[in-house]
């Protein structure tokens, strides 16, 4: 009788190593989406327990997870304590705006006038609407971001969308360090009205005009609340 080869009956297939991989990029986008949606702080500390846990999955496979977002900065490993949300430097809030300069202005200012993606801007605007009137910032803020992906989503790019996605994730927690999320929210819900009017109304070059002088002024109030906390030594590991 002729015995299988060893590779046919321990070593991992291609299918196999491609299922892992497949399952790792999963799990990290659903990290990742957690932390666009403000359910992770910065600086604070993941359970790997609890993580695998909730999600279902191995503690290897959360691992190689924790190893990729750390790649992509969101996370960071510190030895002998553990595997933290991360801080953005004042020099990544610079870069983070300074790259939603370039996209979202560029993909608004070159829109076509019936993109569907403007539904989008739309039913992000009304749940930020909502959310403000019943006092959920952490929703208005969840809601914020989904409007300022619609915008990106106008290039039609997916490359530009997966891009975002994870300067999204990375402007969160950019928003996560202020204390008071209806002092750094409130305003915008009506910028973003505004913004949407213009689109709307197919006035593409000031929709993008306004929408460069959002930016500005958002940038400015995250560096400013940054500063205070760094003064104040808000900025720990946690």
């Amino acid at each position: 009788m002729t015995k299988p080869s060893p590779s046919a009956t321990t070593s991992p297939t291609a299918d196999d190593a491609a299922s892992a991989r497949t399952l790792t990029a999963r799990v990290a986008e659903q990290i990742r989406q957690k932390i666009t949606h403000g359910e992770f702080a910065p600086g604070q500390r993941l359970s790997e327990q609890t993580l695998s846990d909730s999600l279902a999955i191995s503690r290897n496979t959360l691992r190689e997870v924790f190893r990729l977002l750390t790649k992509d900065g969101l996370l960071r490993h510190e030895p002998n304590r553990g595997v933290f949300v991360a801080i953005p430097s004042i020099a990544a809030i610079i870069d983070i705006y300074r790259v939603r300069r370039l996209i979202e202005c560029q993909a608004l200012a070159q829109a076509y006038p019936r993109h569907p993606a403007k539904k989008r801007m739309r039913e992000a605007v009304e749940a930020a609407v909502r959310a403000r009137d019943a006092g959920d910032w952490l929703g208005v803020g969840t809601a914020n971001m989904a409007f300022h992906m619609g915008i990106v989503e106008l290039a039609d790019s997916e490359r530009l969308n997966q891009l975002f996605g994870q300067v999204l994730a990375e402007l969160r927690l950019a928003f996560g360090m202020l204390r008071d999320p209806e002092f750094l929210h409130a305003p915008y819900v009506d910028m973003n009205q505004r913004i949407l009017e213009l689109t709307e109304a197919g006035d593409f070059a000031k929709a993008s005009t306004a929408l460069s002088d959002y930016l500005v002024h958002s940038e400015r109030i995250v560096l400013a609340v940054y500063a205070r906390r760094m003064a104040d030594g808000g900025l720990g590991a946690g």
